[in-house]
């Protein structure tokens, strides 16, 4: 429903959402245990060891990733890096971070977040989406959280495509945007860094609607930490435009939340949600530990 209020138009009431996957009654699971958080996003698995998953489990947890988006596992404190590592591995090639400093395993990069190195990912944003093939996916482990605060949300872009006005998806339609490290991790860096690194990163330019090449799903893809505009559109109109996609992202109905204790571990689809890290909890100490998996090249 859509109404007027004084000088602006406000739009409330349910929303037509879905799972990725067309069936709206999928089988059961028999090798774990799965408790939607949402009806339509995130997950909460049991019944799963990750340091010693077996295939049948890795096989139903491909199918929860691809019908979830995000999955969330309990009481994991026994996991090592190595078995973090070794888990997302299952999921195919994993990224060795260019820009984030590395820890004994290469592929494992830990952020330590407090009062001398405050958390700063508290922006809606798709991991590394400024990689030629951005991650498949991300499996973060918190390893020390604070008492309160330190949530993070995810949200789902199969749905915040689906509810976009007819007028705004033909208009995106076969466009591309900019995705460029540079304002963030750049901004840190000297001049010569920042040129050396530029020359080995330059900007990708990925479609503003991407399709799961698992699902075959609509996503939107534009994200505020990497993109920078859209591509091929007048600047003034461009900028509106991208405004108007990542406040698509901000809606609370395509969300979930999860509260972090140590020993959770999140495991999300990088090319279908975007995700923001609260960055509530300051001074407090907040330590996470992630992995990720090198994904395809959008389309």
């Amino acid at each position: 429903m859509q109404i007027t209020i004084g000088d602006h138009e406000i739009e409330f009431g349910p929303k037509t959402l879905r799972l990725s996957a067309e069936s709206t009654e999928p089988p059961p699971y028999e090798h774990l245990e799965l408790r939607p958080v949402t009806p339509y996003i995130g997950a909460e698995i049991s019944g799963v060891d990750l340091a010693a998953p077996t295939p049948a489990q890795i096989d139903e947890l491909r199918r929860a990733l691809l019908e979830r988006k995000v999955l969330f596992f309990r009481d994991q404190h026994h996991i090592t890096a190595r078995q973090h590592r070794d888990f997302a591995a299952h999921w195919g090639e994993l990224e060795v971070h260019p820009l984030l400093d590395q820890g004994e395993i290469p592929e494992v990069v830990r952020f330590d977040r407090g009062q001398d190195n405050p958390g700063m990912e508290n922006i809606w944003h798709v991991d590394v989406s400024w990689q030629q093939r951005p991650p498949l996916g991300s499996v973060l482990r918190a390893i020390d959280v604070p008492d309160a605060g330190g949530d993070t949300l995810w949200s789902d872009m199969g749905n915040a495509y689906d509810a976009l006005p007819d007028h705004i998806k033909e208009r995106i339609d076969g466009l591309t945007a900019t995705h460029d490290f540079t304002p963030s991790f750049g901004r840190g860096m000297t001049p010569e860094k920042r040129a050396e690194m530029q020359e080995l990163y330059p900007p990708q330019h990925h479609p503003v609607v991407r399709t799961h090449p698992d699902t075959g799903r609509k996503l939107l893809f534009v994200n505020s930490l990497f993109t920078t505009r859209i591509d091929g559109v007048d600047a003034a109109e461009g900028q509106e435009l991208l405004r108007r996609l990542l406040d698509q992202v901000k809606t609370p109905d395509f969300q979930v939340r999860l509260r972090w204790a140590p020993g959770t571990v999140a495991f999300w689809d990088n090319r279908a949600t975007q995700h923001y890290a609260c960055s509530d909890y300051f001074p407090s100490r907040r330590v996470m530990e992630r992995v990720a998996i090198v994904g395809d090249v959008p389309a």
